[in-house]
């Protein structure tokens, strides 16, 4: 069996053993993911307790409807995020839409603009936590730690070339985030980047 294919292996035992109401499951997948969904739940909200509840909320989903989950459109892991961001999506839809019904500060087209932000930043933090190690590391030397492309050959211990290459890749993945951002908005119940239903 192909080495690529372990992680679905897993995902899709996983998905049985939810489906049979194997409370053991839910614990193991609340251990593997559970800072995942939180991570992006609380980039999105930009609330602690929020990101608390949407976090029960997204296992409770997952819970609840194991059979939602299509191996054939991705990892698991794939599958949460995309719940978890969007769930995070409408609830701050939900908040934002209400304090402006209250009379709060802002027009909807400056809700829809906080929303697409955070939405962004999302799923840039869910990119960066998913890419292969050598390419998130010449990122945040470079960005985090403001080295130029030679300075990140040189601490990574590879070739200018190498760290270009690196570099490149980082930022090409990075910019799907900002692309999905602009894109027009997904069908209702469509999780943005899944095609399976939710």
């Amino acid at each position: 069996m192909a080495k690529r294919d372990m992680p679905l292996r897993w995902d899709r035992k996983m998905q049985q053993r939810l489906a049979r109401g194997e409370a053991a499951a839910l614990g193991e997948l609340y251990d593997r993911y559970a800072s995942l969904v939180h991570g992006l739940a609380h980039r999105v909200l930009g609330e602690e307790r929020a990101a608390d509840h949407l976090t029960r909320d997204v296992f409770a989903h997952v819970w609840e409807h194991p059979d939602a989950y299509d191996p054939r459109q991705g990892p698991m892991r794939t599958w949460i995020a995309t719940l978890t961001h969007r769930f995070a999506v409408q609830r701050l839809r939900a908040t934002e839409t209400a304090a402006l019904a209250r009379g709060g500060p802002g027009t909807a087209e400056e809700l829809e603009t906080r929303v697409r932000h955070a939405s962004v930043a999302a799923r840039a933090d869910y990119i960066v936590q998913s890419m292969p190690a050598p390419l998130r590391a010449a990122l945040e030397l470079a960005y985090f730690q403001r080295r130029d492309y030679r300075q990140t050959a040189a601490d990574l211990g590879v070739t200018e070339d190498e760290a270009r290459r690196r570099l490149r890749l980082g930022l090409q993945l990075l910019s799907t985030a900002r692309d999905a951002g602009t894109a027009a908005p997904e069908a209702p119940g469509a999780p943005p980047g899944y095609g399976g239903a939710a």
